[in-house]
Order: C-alpha cells, then sequence, then structure tokens
C-alpha cells in the first residue's frame, strides 16, 4: 500500500509592504515625550524619546531620523498649541476696541508661556534646534507678527496711540512679554518680592501699565 505524503506547507507569501507599527501614533507619543524631557530639564534625544515612549531605540527613526526633526516636530506642536491659545483670547475678547484686542493677546501669551514654559523655552530660543530650518514655524511666526501689526495699525489709524511708530511699539510690546515670561522662566520673581500665586496678577497689572503707557489719552 502506497504511502501518503504529507502536504508541504506553503510558504508564507512575501510582501513589499511594510508592517503596520502597532503603537497607536507613535510620532505624537514621541512628540509628548520630547516635550515632556524639555519642560523637565533633560537633554532630548531620540533614543531618550524612544525609551520614554517604551518603544525599540531603532523605533521612531522611520518618523525622526534626527534629534533636529524630532526638535522641530516638537516646536511645531508647541507653537500650534501657542496659536490655538492666542485665537481662543481674541476670540472671547469680542472687541471692535484693537488695543483691547492688543491687550488680550499679550494676556494670553504670558499665561500661556508661564503655564507651559518648556513650550515657550522650545519657540523662543535657539538652544534645542534651527528655528529657521522649519518653514512651517516661519511662516506661523510671521502670520502672530502681521496679526498684531494689524492691530496697532487699526490703533493708530484711529487715533489711540500715542506714537506715530506703530513698529516701535510693537518691538517694545514684544519685549515686555517675552522679557516677563523669560524672567519667569528663569525663576527670578521671588529676588522681586513677586511670590509664585501672585505672578499671573503681575502679568495683567504690567500689560495694563503698557497699554496706557501707548494708548492717547
Amino acid at each position: 500500500m502506497p504511502t501518503r505524503e504529507t502536504p508541504k506547507r506553503r510558504a508564507p507569501r512575501r510582501t513589499s509592504e511594510a508592517r503596520p507599527y502597532h503603537h497607536g501614533d507613535l510620532r505624537r507619543v514621541l512628540i509628548d515625550a520630547a516635550l515632556q524631557l524639555a519642560a523637565e530639564g533633560s537633554e532630548v534625544s531620540v533614543r531618550e524619546a524612544a525609551r520614554r515612549a517604551a518603544v525599540s531605540p531603532g523605533a521612531p527613526f522611520r518618523h525622526f531620523p534626527t534629534r533636529d526633526a524630532l526638535m522641530t516636530a516638537a516646536a511645531e506642536e508647541a507653537q500650534r498649541r501657542f496659536r490655538a491659545e492666542i485665537e481662543a483670547a481674541l476670540a472671547e475678547a469680542k472687541t471692535a476696541d484693537p488695543l483691547a484686542r492688543f491687550r488680550a493677546f499679550g494676556l494670553a501669551y504670558l499665561r500661556w508661556a508661564m503655564r507651559n514654559p518648556a513650550h515657550f523655552e522650545i519657540i523662543s530660543t535657539g538652544r534645542y534646534f534651527a528655528h529657521e530650518s522649519s518653514a512651517a514655524l516661519t511662516r506661523d511666526n510671521a502670520e502672530v507678527i502681521a496679526m498684531t501689526e494689524a492691530m496697532l495699525a487699526e490703533a493708530a489709524g484711529q487715533g489711540l496711540l500715542r506714537s506715530s511708530d506703530p513698529r516701535a511699539v510693537l518691538i517694545a510690546g514684544r519685549s515686555l512679554v517675552y522679557g516677563f515670561a523669560r524672567m519667569n522662566l528663569d525663576g527670578h520673581f521671588p529676588r522681586w518680592g513677586v511670590a509664585e500665586a501672585e505672578i499671573e496678577r503681575m502679568a495683567e497689572a504690567v500689560i495694563d501699565l503698557f497699554i496706557a503707557g501707548i494708548a492717547k489719552r
């Protein structure tokens, strides 16, 4: 009686398609890890972000081949959140007064910077990467500047500004909010007698003082 041959198992078909990575949105997880590392004051690297995300050291490199690529993405996410805060504040202001809108913008800037110091550090300094390497950041910064320029041009057109140079007012305002946010980030306020619980109220008082100084009485 002839023996029955055991059917040979077919080898699995090979495909050129890459298997999906089963970690949900790994790119988002890595960006959040980078932001967290920055918030802690730790050195940010792709490998350390991978460790925080609990994935193999090589897994992130399909998304971020370099540290600069990771930091660029983190900065773009921080900038997106900043823009959302600004736009929400301006929408809530609901006023035709351009200086009132300028005040709302300044307060939103400071509140966001104080509540998100690591995000502020990433988008406001060149410590982590070269900002000009990101077209999205460059475009977004230009749009924010144009937004404030438009408010001040409107105020000047209505005769609300003491100065005839809105550009100088714009740079002074930028210096004010950036300097205040930087003082908070660097921990200077206690030596000036401002307790942590008072910093946001002080921010509002400083913005009001600035607006009073640029407005024509």
